[in-house]
């Protein structure tokens, strides 16, 4: 091993995403025996946490929530996920992460009533915790499922307050996820930032939402990788100011490629993981193994990613 990865060692990637509610990428239609396979293959890989993306989305939700059903007309699913991957969770020694409900409702517009949408969440929080998450030794953990890039979503900020409170009251020392994006040059948002002006943003972001949240993880994916090493670099030394621990969201789908996400190129993830590991950064989630990292998901190429990943990793 070298002196600078004795400095900085070696990224590992602890955390996976579960994605079935899915908002821009196709389901997986998995069953029972399906998420049994690749929870088996996520310990394989060496992964702690699996985080739910989203409990429901707009109509769609991943449990039948009393709730949702009756405040949201949501629809009634034909099964109970957050139950079956707890119980996945346990069998095979992960921990499963809650993730917060998404309505839909535009934060941007000032129709967005911050009271009434950090409530709904509460509530659905509440109702998970009461049915399954309480009765099980493999609930790990909340994550909040608004992902924003800058100060202009503070009404999402403020959602994150009063959930991050209410879960620690809730459950007191589990922590609390979110994955913002970066206002980088890669992204198409007319929020984009400068490394100095990012840093300024993030710096009363955290000073507000810190005692909200316990990790962040930024989406790698919207940094250009000649520039990712001074966007995460930046946002470390905020975490570490802030108090707050910062992993990266290594995205293993390429947003290079139009139309449907395939699996990332491998020295693409290998240049992403080496910047995160030079700026300090050594935990990663992804998003997401099952949809691009997986030997079991028909997509040959998605099965190599992982080989390479752990050639790299085991060596």
């Amino acid at each position: 091993m070298s002196e600078n990865e004795t400095k900085n060692p070696r990224l590992s990637i602890k955390a996976a995403f579960l994605d079935e509610i899915t908002a821009d990428i196709p389901a997986l239609n998995y069953d029972r025996d399906d998420w049994d396979a690749e929870f088996a293959e996520m310990k394989k890989a060496g992964i702690e946490h699996a985080v739910m993306i989203r409990s429901g989305f707009g109509k769609f939700i991943s449990y039948p929530s009393k709730v949702l059903m009756k405040k949201c007309g949501c629809f009634e699913p034909p099964e109970d996920l957050p139950a079956m991957f707890l119980e996945l969770a346990e069998k095979h020694g992960l921990k499963f992460w809650f993730g917060t409900y998404f309505s839909g409702n535009d934060w941007l517009e000032e129709s967005y009533d911050v009271n009434r949408e950090s409530d709904l969440m509460n509530e659905v929080n509440d109702e998970f915790y009461e049915r399954v998450g309480k009765h099980s030794s493999a609930f790990g953990g909340w994550y909040f499922s608004q992902e924003i890039s800058t100060s202009v979503s503070h009404r999402v900020l403020d959602c994150y307050c009063k959930m991050g409170e209410h879960c620690q009251e809730l459950t007191p020392g589990l922590p609390r996820l979110i994955s913002p994006g970066f206002p980088a040059h890669k992204t198409k948002s007319p929020y984009q930032m400068s490394v100095k002006e990012f840093t300024e943003d993030w710096d009363g972001i955290f000073g507000k939402i810190s005692k909200a949240v316990d990790i962040v993880a930024f989406q790698d994916g919207h940094c250009l990788l000649n520039e990712l090493e001074d966007y995460l670099g930046s946002a470390a030394a905020l975490a570490e100011k802030h108090d707050l621990k910062l992993w990266t969201n290594l995205e293993s789908f390429d947003r290079d490629v139009e139309g449907a996400f395939p699996p990332i190129r491998w020295e693409k993830l290998y240049y992403k993981m080496k910047i995160a590991e030079k700026v300090g950064v050594n935990e990663a989630i992804t998003f997401d193994f099952a949809h691009f990292f997986s030997p079991l998901n028909g997509n040959v190429a998605a099965g190599n990613l992982l080989k390479k990943y752990l050639k790299y990793k085991n060596r």
